[in-house]
C-alpha cells in the first residue's frame, strides 16, 4: 500500500470512529428526554454544536471531494462524481439542518463508503499495474563497459552500437547484441513469460531484459538502447493505453452524455413533483422529493463504468503480457476477441525457420565450390535460407558424392582444426541484388552468381533441372554460375513440435478457418500444412501475391469477423499491416515485422495465437459483464430511488457496492494462467 493510500485509509478510520462516538454522544445529550411524569429534559447539547461536532469527521474524510468539486466547477468540468457527492452529502446536511434531527451520520457515511470504495480501486489498480511492472521491469539502470581492466558503469543511452559491454551474473542484459566471449544461462522469463533457462556461448544474439545468471559475458552490441528489445517492449505497453477499445470509447462518451443528463433528472425530480402538488392544491412536502433527488444523484454516478471497463482491458493487456504477449493497446485486444480466420507464413512462424542444408545435387563442378559461391552470393542476406548455407560453408564440413546418384551430403570433417574454419570474405562480394520472393544475384570474384528458387532462374533466362534425389519436402535452391546452371542446394527446415497442437487450439478457440501463406514450393508447403492439420494453403507466393491472398480473405469473412495474420519475417511487414489484426513472432522476427504488427508473440510459441484470442475472450466477457452488471443495478436502483422505496444507504450500494464488485470482476482479466 502506497503512502496515499494510508493516508486515505487512516483517514477513514478516524472519521468513523468520530461519526460513531458523535452518534452515541448524540442519544445521550442531544435529544430531549420525556420523563415517566411526562417533565421534559431538554437536550443538554444544541443542535448548532452538534452540526459543528459533525462536520469534523466529514471534513476529514471529504475535504479533498469538496475541493476537486469545486476544481471542476470552475475548470467547467462540472459533471463527475466528486461534484455528484459533494451535492448529495452537502443536500443531506442541508435537510438535517432544516429539520433540526441532528441526522449528520447520513452525509459523513456516503463520504466514507465511497473513500472505502476509491481506497479499493486505487489499490487493485496499483496491484494491477505492479504486477505488470515487475513483470516489466526489464529496463537496466546502467551498463558496464571495461576499460584499463576495470568495469566502468555508464547510462545505457551512452553506449553505443558496436561497443563491448561486460555483463556480469545476476544482471540484466542492458542492449541487445551477440556474445563474443563468455558462456552461460539467461533467464528469459520477463520477455517469453516461460521460465526455461536459455544456454548462451559464443556467436549468440541475445537480448536486452534477459538477466544472466550463471557467468560473465561479453557483449557486442547490434544497437542502440533506445532501439534495443526492452525499451521497444516497454514502450509498447507504456503506449497501450493510448489506444483504446471501441468499449472505451463508448464508454467515455456514455458519461460525457449520462452524467448531465441524470443530474437534470435529479433537478427536476427535487422540483416539478412538489411543484404538481401545490398546482393542484395538495401541501408539497419540498424535503422529501429534495432528498429524493439527492438519492438520485449517489445512485446515477457513473464511476463503476468508468474505473472497471479500463482496468478490464488493462488487466486483460497484463496478464497477457506475464505470458509472454504484448498487444500493443486495447483496440487490438478487443478485435483479436473476434477472429474466425488466422491466416499464417510457415518459415519461422509454424517451422523453427532453422534451415540445415542437407545435400548438393546436380552440379557439375565441386560441391564445396558451388556452396562457396552461394554462401558469398548470399552473405549479406538475414534469411534463414541465406543463414543456413552460410553455415554449411562455415561450419567445416567435408561434401562427399555418391558415385551412383552424384548427390553431395555433408559429414564433419574430424582432420580439421579450429585454424581451418572457412570464413566468409566480403571483399569479393560486389552489386548484390535481392529479388522479393525470388533469389539474389551478386557478382563473387567477377564471377555472375545467381541463387534462389526456379522463377528466378526464368528470369535470369536459365533452364534449371528438377530436384530427383528429394525423397521428402526441403526446400530447393537452384545456383547458377555466370549464365549456367550449376546444380542446386536442399535445405530442411523443421516444423515446430508445438504447431499441430497450436492449429488445434485455434480451431477448438472459435477460429473457423486457418490458412498457410508462403512464398515456398507447393510441395514443401503442402507438406507441412497436412503435417500440422491446416487444410487451407496457397504457396509461391511474393510479398504482394500475400497481401492479394489476405485481401481475399478478407472479402470472405464477415462483418463483424476478424482475420488475424501470424508471421515474422521483412516480407511479411506489408500484409501484417493489411490483416485486421497482425501478430508477430517476436524472438525471431525481423523489426520491420514486429513495427508493423499489433501483438508481438516474445517467445515464437505458435501455441500463443491461440492463447492470445482466449485472453481476449476472456477479458471481453469480464468487460460487458461489468456494463450489464453496473448499468442493471443502477437502473433499478435509479428507479426505486425516483418513487422513494431506496435511501441514501441503498443509493451508496448502488455506487460504491457497484463498483467495487465490478473492479473485483475486472481483475480476474490478469489470471490468464489456465487458458
Amino acid at each position: 500500500m502506497s503512502k496515499k493510500q494510508k493516508k486515505v485509509l487512516l483517514r477513514i478510520i478516524i472519521s468513523a470512529l468520530l461519526m460513531i462516538i458523535l452518534h452515541i454522544a448524540y442519544g445521550m445529550l442531544g435529544e430531549e428526554k420525556t420523563g415517566a411524569d411526562g417533565t421534559v429534559t431538554p437536550a443538554l447539547i444544541k443542535e448548532p454544536v452538534w452540526f459543528l461536532l459533525y462536520m469534523i469527521p466529514y471534513l476529514i474524510i471529504g475535504y479533498d471531494i469538496l475541493k476537486k468539486a469545486v476544481k471542476g466547477i470552475l475548470n467547467r468540468q462540472v459533471f463527475d462524481e466528486n461534484f455528484l457527492m459533494a451535492i448529495a452529502t452537502l443536500g443531506a446536511i442541508a435537510i438535517a439542518l432544516v429539520n433540526k434531527n441532528g441526522d449528520y451520520t447520513e452525509a459523513i457515511a456516503v463520504m466514507l463508503f465511497y473513500q472505502t470504495g476509491e481506497l479499493f480501486q486505487s489499490y487493485a489498480v496499483g496491484k494491477s499495474r505492479r504486477n505488470i511492472s515487475d513483470l516489466m521491469d526489464i529496463r537496466p539502470d546502467s551498463a558496464n563497459i571495461e576499460s584499463d581492466g576495470e568495469l566502468i558503469s555508464v547510462d545505457p543511452d551512452e553506449v553505443e552500437a558496436g561497443s563491448i559491454i561486460v555483463v556480469r551474473p545476476g544482471e540484466k542484459i542492458p542492449i541487445d547484441g551477440i556474445v563474443t566471449g563468455g558462456r552461460s544461462t539467461l533467464n528469459t522469463s520477463a520477455l517469453t513469460g516461460e521460465s526455461l533457462p536459455r544456454e548462451v556461448t559464443e556467436g549468440d544474439e541475445v537480448l536486452s531484459g534477459c538477466i544472466n545468471m550463471t557467468s560473465l559475458l561479453h557483449i557486442k552490441t547490434t544497437r542502440e538502447f533506445g532501439e534495443s528489445t526492452a525499451s521497444k517492449i516497454l514502450d509498447m505497453v507504456e503506449n497501450s493505453s493510448s489506444k483504446k477499445s471501441r468499449s472505451e470509447n463508448f464508454i467515455s462518451r456514455f458519461a460525457r452524455v449520462y452524467t448531465p443528463a441524470v443530474c437534470i433528472g435529479a433537478l427536476a425530480l427535487a422540483i416539478l413533483p412538489p411543484l404538481f402538488l401545490l398546482i393542484t392544491g395538495s401541501s408539497p412536502s419540498w424535503g422529501s422529493w429534495i432528498y429524493r433527488a439527492l438519492t438520485f444523484l449517489v445512485i446515477s454516478c457513473p464511476c463503476a463504468l468508468v474505473i472497471s471497463i479500463p482496468l478490464s482491458f488493462f488487466a486483460g493487456i497484463g496478464g497477457a503480457s506475464h505470458s509472454g504477449i504484448l498487444i500493443k493497446g486495447s483496440n487490438y485486444l478487443e478485435a483479436v476477441s473476434k477472429t474466425a480466420i488466422v491466416a499464417m507464413d510457415k518459415t519461422g512462424t509454424m517451422t523453427k525457420g532453422v534451415f540445415e542444408v542437407e545435400g548438393i545435387h546436380n552440379s557439375p563442378i565441386d560441391s564445396e565450390e558451388l556452396l562457396e559461391y552461394a554462401a558469398h552470393a548470399e552473405c549479406y542476406s538475414s534469411h534463414p535460407i541465406a543463414r543456413s548455407i552460410i553455415k554449411a560453408y562455415t561450419d567445416g564440413m567435408i561434401w562427399k558424392s555418391d558415385v551412383v546418384t552424384g548427390e553431395a551430403f555433408p559429414v564433419p570433417d574430424t582432420a580439421k582444426g579450429p585454424d581451418d574454419v572457412k570464413a566468409i570474405d566480403r571483399d569479393r562480394v560486389k552489386g548484390v541484388e535481392e529479388i522479393g520472393g525470388n533469389g539474389i544475384i551478386a557478382k563473387v570474384d567477377d564471377h555472375d552468381i545467381a541463387i534462389g528458387n526456379s522463377k528466378l532462374m526464368a528470369h535470369v533466362n536459365v533452364n534449371f533441372e528438377e530436384c530427383e534425389h528429394c525423397h521428402h519436402s526441403g526446400t530447393v535452391v537452384h545456383v547458377a554460375i555466370d549464365g549456367k546452371y550449376s546444380g542446386h542446394i536442399v535445405i530442411s527446415d523443421v516444423i515446430k513440435p508445438t504447431a499441430k497442437e497450436a492449429v488445434m487450439r485455434m480451431h477448438s478457440s472459435g477460429v473457423k478457418r486457418t490458412v498457410i501463406l508462403t512464398g515456398d514450393s507447393k510441395q514443401v508447403a503442402d507438406d507441412v500444412a497436412s503435417s500440422i492439420g491446416v487444410r487451407e494453403v496457397r504457396s509461391e507466393l511474393l510479398p504482394a501475391d500475400k497481401v492479394s491472398a489476405v485481401e481475399e480473405l478478407l472479402s470472405q469473412k464477415g462483418e463483424k469477423e476478424v482475420l488475424a495474420f501470424v508471421g515474422d519475417g521483412i516480407n511479411d511487414a506489408p500484409v501484417l499491416s493489411r490483416a485486421d489484426i497482425g501478430i508477430a513472432m517476436g524472438a525471431l522476427g525481423s523489426d520491420a515485422a514486429i513495427e508493423a504488427a499489433d501483438i508481438v508473440l516474445m517467445d515464437d510459441d505458435p501455441l500463443k495465437i491461440s492463447k492470445t484470442i482466449r485472453i481476449a475472450r476472456k477479458c471481453m466477457r469480464i468487460v460487458y459483464e461489468n456494463i450489464y452488471f453496473a448499468i442493471g443495478i443502477k437502473l433499478i436502483c435509479l428507479l426505486l430511488g425516483a418513487v422513494g422505496i431506496a435511501n441514501m444507504w441503498l443509493a451508496i450500494f448502488a455506487d460504491v457496492g457497484v463498483m467495487v464488485i465490478a473492479v473485483l470482476n475486472a481483475i480476474r482479466a490478469l489470471n490468464v494462467k489456465k487458458l
